[in-house]
């Protein structure tokens, strides 16, 4: 089945941005982009618009960029502590997740998702770690995690 060519007039996650001539199944413009008005149908009269669209696609852009950027600055400086149940020797139990991060960000009063972590396995062992968040495709940002024990670590005893 062939596919429509429409002119996007909205950024559409995994799709394209303004200004963007994509190709999808007809039906899906038919049904979704078109009454949604996110797109419009790829002819002689919407050609014209597209310039006026790449010109708000650089102006959101370029907004967001620096966004991404004054943000990363402020999250330069944060530090954080976990607090974790632990066994003999320190030994968590468990990990320190994502979710945990985020916790204690947004508790510091910054608003991330899951998805702004990059390559981020969860954290097993006490200590400082640095954790790599992507905040725009051009900016990424280190924020230190301490885990620390909630309780007083106990040596091993072996017997």
């Amino acid at each position: 089945m062939a596919n429509t060519e429409v002119l996007l007039v909205e950024h559409i996650d995994k799709l394209g941005s303004e200004g963007d001539v994509v190709a999808v199944r007809p039906g899906f413009a038919r049904n979704y982009l078109i009454p949604q008005k996110k797109a419009l149908p790829l002819n002689l009269a919407n050609k014209k618009r597209l310039d006026s669209l790449k010109q708000a696609r650089a102006l959101r852009e370029s907004d967001e960029l620096q966004k991404a950027q004054e943000f990363a600055t402020k999250l330069k400086d944060v530090n954080i502590a976990v607090a974790v149940k632990t066994g003999a020797g320190g030994k968590l139990f468990g990990s320190v997740t994502a979710n945990h991060i985020l916790e204690k960000l947004s508790e510091s009063g910054f608003t991330l998702d899951k998805k702004h972590f990059v390559s981020f396995s969860p954290i097993k062992e006490l200590g400082k770690k640095s954790v790599t968040l992507q905040l725009h495709k051009e900016v990424e940002a280190e924020v230190e995690v301490e885990v620390v024990s909630e309780n007083p670590i106990e040596s091993e005893t072996t017997e």
